[in-house]
Order: structure tokens, then sequence, then C-alpha cells
């Protein structure tokens, strides 16, 4: 009798826990059939606005464009969408556009800096700390940002937090003062940043010429010539690039740089150790200050100007391309190389203009 008992409590307890595991287990089949509620970000336009500051193509060939007051626009050869504020951007007014080794596109504005992982936009955590800023560091994946023009230094996004660090004082600034003591911008502003070949960073400053940072030491130079044009007026340092050789450029073609070797050791700010060398040999070269440099894959210097078109040196002589939107002069602003080599502009005043191979046309949808 205890034995028939014993029996059928163990079949009722066998039967209760197989329904719990097999009602158990169709809930979770029908959590994994039920997809996850996606938003849909954006609007699909038809058009580019007329300021179209930037171009970044991503790795997955997405084009992107910002450089106004109106957003960022996304085209992937067919569509394109239009992202503003009210999508999730800190503000609209984008001033550079890069991405993460995991596919993050990064918007850099005057506000901050926007983070788009596909799906939705998130700002990125800003360390404003005077404990920080001198803490300088450099890590094969950093991301480096600018926050709009009028900061003393750059900010390093280590992959969660930016870091606003500050460049050491020059000995140039004593000097701006004293003849600008009334000045409302920062000299110190940071108008350029890039990338060297050996991991380098490089920062173009509003009045107070680069800065070099290579992980161990930050080191700086200044040339007059570089950030005053001949006509008395300041352009900054906007344009750095190394060419196939190793030489970096600065602005104005006239000249190109050797960066040597420095074993010196100094508790002050170091001058960057270079050789300076002639670079592109024209009559033009006085006046000629880049907005933006590119390199292609043959090794050609494409220089975009503000007012006076684009000008390509081969090594050996300087190519002119004025840019005209009918009769009107078109005002650049970068020129950019995407993955296939192709070459873009960004312009103030008609949209985007790609090169064909001979000359740069009007870039429509």
């Amino acid at each position: 009798m205890n034995l028939k008992i014993l029996t059928i409590k163990v079949v009722l307890i066998f039967g209760i826990l197989t329904t719990f595991f097999t009602c158990n287990g169709q809930n979770t089949s029908k959590n994994l059939d039920t997809p996850e509620k996606v938003i849909e970000l954006g609007e699909t336009v038809s058009k580019l606005d007329q300021k179209i500051l930037l171009i970044f193509q991503d790795s997955n060939n997405n084009i992107w464009f910002g450089g106004n007051d109106k957003g960022a626009y996304k085209y992937d050869g067919e569509n394109l969408v239009l992202y503003t504020d009210k999508d999730g951007l800190i503000e609209s007014n984008i001033w550079g556009i890069q991405e993460d080794r995991f596919g993050n596109i990064y918007f850099d504005t005057t506000e901050g800096v926007s983070k788009f992982d596909g799906q939705k936009f998130t700002t990125l955590e800003i360390v404003e700390d005077s404990s920080v800023e001198n803490e300088w560091k450099l890590e094969p994946h950093d991301l480096w940002f600018r926050i709009g023009w009028n900061n003393n230094g750059p900010y390093r996004f280590d992959g969660k937090r930016l870091y606003h660090l500050k460049f050491p004082k020059n000995e140039i600034e004593n000097e701006f003062i004293s003849i600008n003591p009334n000045a409302s911008y920062n000299p110190y502003g940071v108008y350029y940043i890039y990338k060297d070949s050996k991991g380098n960073m490089w920062f173009g400053t509003s009045n107070l010429g680069v800065y070099q940072y290579d992980g161990k030491e930050i080191r700086w130079m200044y040339e007059k010539h570089l950030t005053e044009t001949p006509e008395g007026g300041s352009f900054g340092i906007r344009s750095i690039i190394e060419d196939n050789d190793g030489y970096i450029w600065i602005c104005n073609p006239k000249y190109k740089y050797k960066i040597l070797l420095d074993n010196t050791k100094s508790n002050d700010l170091k001058s960057i150790n270079y050789q300076q060398e002639l670079g592109v040999k024209s009559k033009e070269l006085e006046s000629l200050y880049s907005m933006s440099m590119t390199i292609d894959n043959d090794g050609n210097l494409w220089m975009a100007t503000y007012d006076n078109g684009v000008w390509r040196s081969n090594g050996t002589e300087l190519i002119h391309y004025p840019i005209k939107d009918g009769e009107t002069d078109v005002l650049l602003f970068s020129i950019y190389k995407d993955n296939q080599d192709g070459l873009w502009l960004g312009t103030h005043n008609a949209g985007v203009y790609k090169y064909n191979g001979e000359s740069f046309e009007k870039f429509e949808l």
C-alpha cells in the first residue's frame, strides 16, 4: 500500500515538472520568435543642403555628410537619410565624423560628441577635471575630438569617457596676449587633428602653431608663415598631412618637414626636431593656404583652398582645378579621399563635388 502511494506521488511530481518545463519552453520559444521593436530614426530626403563641409565613408561604404545646422546625412547608394537632434544627436551642427573599430559612428559638435551604433544615438560623458587635464595618454584605439574650436586642448576618448586634455603653455602665448589683449577666441583652439603613420597625434591651433604627441612627450613647433598669411591675416593650422615618403606638410605647400629623432630630455615644452625642405615650386605659393589636404593612392598631394579651387602636386608640377557653380566661385572647406580612392569636396555654398578623373563635378543623387 505504501509502495503504491509512493509511486503515485512520483508520477504526479514528474507530471507537474514536465508540464512546467514544457510551458516554460513554449514561452521561451515564443519570446525568441518575437522580434524586438526597432525604432526607425531619421528622415528620408531627396537632396543635400548647399552647405556641406564634411564627407566621411564608413567601413560599410555608407557616405556621411555634415557641417551645417541641418544634421548628419547618410547615403547608402540609394537612400539619403537625415539625422537631427530630434533623433538623439546632441546638436545638428556637425564638425567632425569618424568611426571606431566596432563600426560605431561618432559626430563631433560644439556641444559634445554623439555616438551612433546603427540604432540609437548616445552622448559621450566628458571628464572636465583639472586632475586629468595633464594626464596625456595614447592607446591604439583612442579617438580624438575637438568639440568646437575654442578649447585649450583636445578631447581623448578611451572607449568609455572623454577626457579633456590641456596643451602646455608655449613661448608665443605672452606675445599673442600682448598684441591681442582682448581677443574673443582662444589662441590654443584646436583647428585640426591628424594621426600620422607612426601613430603620433598632431594638433593644429588657431594661433599658436602645432603640437605633436607621441605617447610619451608633447612637442611643439611654430613658424609664423604657417599661421599668418602674407596679407597679414590669421589663417591658423587648418591642415596637416603626411606623404608617402614620410614628410609632413602643413597648410602651405612651399615647404615640407622631415621629422628628426630627438633624445634630449627637458622638463620644459620641447620643440619638434625637424628639417625644413622645399616643397612645391610655384609662384602662387605665397598666398596658397590649404583648408584641407589629402594624398591619393598615386602619391599626389591634393589641396583645397577656400576661394581658389583645388590644387594638385605630382612632385614636379602644380595643377589647378577651379571650382565653379555656374558663374559663382565655390567656397571650399574640405577634400576627402574615400575607400575607393575617390575624391570629394565639402563646400560652404554649393553642396558636394566629386572628382571624375579630369575635373570636379557637382554630386547629384
